[in-house]
């Protein structure tokens, strides 16, 4: 069986309306390898030395920070996007996470827009830590497409260091993930693994509750010996309260690691009657 060294995180949107410190709580008590830190309005999710000691507390490491990207954080580390990246990126450093995840710009952020490419670049020759580009998805209005992000919501249309793959952009997208994940070849660094059902709305299903080919991209990271991280980010905010959600994460969790795994690739079948004549003669002293 082929396992690959990925290790498998939470990320700490996925226990909201808890808070930061409950996914550091949840992440350990049910054996996730660590956790994705999304920083939004959540004031410890901003704190580094607060991140450190729930870090220590829990026995859980940060693989990883989800610089403050989103609509709700516009003014979380201020408003300049490159101070937002500057300061996760020190934030990674600081607490051995191994990834920055970011988002393209919005279009209306016109100059971050022109500079992204070259940026993100820059910045990721800067540091150890990969800058990983998300894909995102069109806004959709009835039956029109708003372009809501520049270069594009697609980031393999353009030359990035590292990528990050997340399905439930994928599903809201209607793309194809599979031939996304091509694209994105050996530039993967970072899955965000969620489901979806080609909602308009973006869904972060658990893996399986879905249409999208979570067991199967899981299989080819497999195959490939992926080295990055799979994080759930997931959507619990309709469990009806903790226990509930605590399943579902746990669901999200056991799904990931049954299918992160692949049968090694079979050899060729020998001659009729599972015999190999060279070998034959070998035993019987003809060569």
């Amino acid at each position: 069986m082929l396992v690959p060294k990925a290790k498998v995180a939470l990320s700490t949107a996925s226990v909201y309306p808890e808070n930061t410190a409950a996914a550091f709580e949840i992440a350990g008590r049910l054996g996730y390898d660590g956790v994705e830190v999304m920083v939004w309005t959540d004031p410890v999710s901003q704190d580094i030395e607060a991140l450190r000691r729930l870090s220590d507390y829990h026995q859980v490491p940060i693989l990883a920070v989800h610089a403050p990207c989103l609509l709700i954080t516009q003014r979380v580390w201020g408003t300049d996007p490159w101070q937002k990246l500057e300061r996760a990126r020190s934030a990674a450093e600081k607490l051995g996470a191994s990834t920055v995840v970011v988002h393209p710009p919005f279009r209306w952020q016109r100059q971050y827009a022109r500079e992204f490419v070259q940026g993100v670049w820059r910045m990721a020759d800067e540091t150890d830590v990969r800058f990983a580009v998300e894909n995102m998805y069109p806004w959709r209005y009835r039956d029109r497409e708003v372009a809501a992000y520049a270069p594009d919501w697609d980031p393999t249309t353009e030359d990035y260091r590292h990528f990050t793959i997340d399905l439930s952009h994928v599903s809201t997208s209607r793309a194809d993930a599979l031939a996304m994940l091509d694209r994105m070849g050996d530039r993967l660094g970072h899955v965000h693994l969620a489901d979806g059902s080609g909602s308009a709305k973006d869904e972060h299903l658990i893996p399986g509750r879905g249409n999208q080919p979570c067991a199967e991209l899981l299989e080819r990271l497999a195959r490939n010996s992926f080295d990055g991280h799979v994080v759930l980010e997931v959507n619990t905010r309709r469990a009806p309260g903790p226990v509930e959600r605590e399943a579902d994460l746990a669901e999200a969790l056991a799904f990931t690691r049954l299918n992160l795994a692949a049968a090694p690739a079979t050899p060729p079948a020998g001659p009729p009657g599972g015999s190999d004549r060279i070998s034959d003669s070998v035993s019987d002293g003809r060569s």
